[in-house]
């Protein structure tokens, strides 16, 4: 007989849980504590590995329409404009991984998600459910929200985010521990193309590399719009629990200082700015930090990262579909051992991408004698510096 799991969390993470889940035949409630479902942010890159996935939730087609499909990687100089390396994405990525390199907006994403969840109509989507408890037993699972409701399942997923509350019930030392707030912050702008000047259009991923920050812009929305995103060393000036700050340009340049006239120019045509602080958690140690009994975590609840591999929702979504996987078809009785093969399947992966955002982080802030050689070597290497074939055929 098909589970019956609880998902808190209504993002792009509880989503692809609840759909593959649907598509193994069981039932998930989804639980989001905003008012309506829905997605704010910018846009997200999605590599081969994680639209090989989508491909297999069944959203290869409508991924299509709605995504862009940039033909290479650049990156720059934040300072000069100067080509430092390229990496070809388009045909090339398709030939070598077997599918495609995507940029999309979260919002078209977490639609795309929402949409298949109703058609597939095999569990509840509950609204204005802010979980607080959650309590467990060798058979069931109960959560309650902060307004007294309260429903009961065979099994949990938490999916609540980088504060989650399903976090704190794992068996670990380390489970109701902040995340760290890593002192950098994060600014955001979308603009219709065809309102930027022809120069400052972009059909492919630019990234630009300067000390102590970097700057990264790509088509979405089929490449009508642009989105373009700066991160720098500065010091939060919001809320960190908010990630939809509002700001402006005068904040980013006083954290950023003045860039070359290339990427000046691009920041400045932008027609509005919003930013959030950086958090994350040391790597995975342990499957025990991603399920326990039946209690198991994806995407940022378990393993939150800092954005420097692109790779935030995109291990949410590789989690979603192993832990479909790891159920099959078991019922109640399966879940616990389920659970337990697919944090072992899963953290190690997810721990080397944390470890790796990270380092790229330290890389692409370089100075000095570091951002010298970093230079050199991507001259040098191009290609093989950039292409992530461990990530990516993953």
């Amino acid at each position: 007989m098909p589970a019956h799991i609880l998902v808190a969390g209504g993002g792009i993470g509880g989503l692809a849980t609840a759909l593959a889940l649907a598509g193994g035949g069981h039932r998930a409630d989804v639980f989001e504590q905003a008012a309506a479902f829905g997605d704010i942010g910018a846009g997200v890159q999605l590599g081969p590995n994680v639209t090989r996935r989508l491909a297999q939730l069944g959203l290869e087609s409508s991924l299509a329409q709605v995504a862009a499909q940039p033909e290479a990687l650049v990156v720059r100089s934040a300072g000069s404009g100067a080509e430092i390396g390229r990496l070809a994405l388009g045909a090339a990525m398709r030939e070598r991984y077997g599918a495609p390199y995507l940029c999309i907006h979260r919002a078209d994403l977490h639609g795309l998600l929402l949409e298949a969840v109703r058609a597939r109509g095999t569990g509840a989507l509950v609204t204005a459910a802010q979980i607080e408890r959650v309590e467990l037993s060798d058979e069931l699972v109960c959560v309650s929200s902060s307004d007294a409701r309260a429903w009961e399942g065979e099994a949990v997923v938490g999916a609540d985010g980088l504060w989650s509350v399903v976090r704190r019930r794992l068996d670990t030392a380390t489970a109701d521990r902040p995340p760290r707030i890593t002192g950098h912050t994060a600014w955001r702008a979308l603009a219709r193309q065809d309102a930027l000047p022809p120069a400052l259009r972009r059909g492919g991923v630019d990234v630009w590399l300067g000390p102590q920050l970097h700057a990264v812009a790509y088509p979405v929305r089929a490449g009508e719009w642009l989105n373009v995103v700066v991160i720098a060393e500065s010091a939060p000036a919001g809320n960190a629990h908010d990630w939809d700050q509002a700001s402006g340009l005068a904040a980013l340049q006083a954290a950023t200082g003045r860039t070359g006239a290339s990427l000046q120019a691009l920041l400045e045509a932008m027609p509005g700015w919003r930013a959030w602080t950086l958090s994350d958690r040391p790597p995975l140690a342990s499957a025990a930090e991603m399920a326990h009994e039946r209690l198991a975590l994806v995407g940022d609840a378990a393993h939150p990262m800092v954005p420097y591999l692109a790779q935030g929702a995109g291990m949410a979504i590789e989690d979603a579909v192993a832990l479909s996987e790891a159920l099959g078809d078991g019922g109640s009785d399966a879940v616990p051992a389920a659970f337990a093969r697919y944090a072992a399947a899963r953290w190690q992966r997810n721990a080397q991408v944390q470890a790796k955002a990270r380092r790229n982080g330290q890389i692409f802030h370089a100075s000095g004698p570091v951002r010298l050689g970093r230079d050199l070597a991507m001259r040098a290497l191009g290609e093989r510096l950039l292409d992530q074939p461990w990530l990516y055929g993953g």
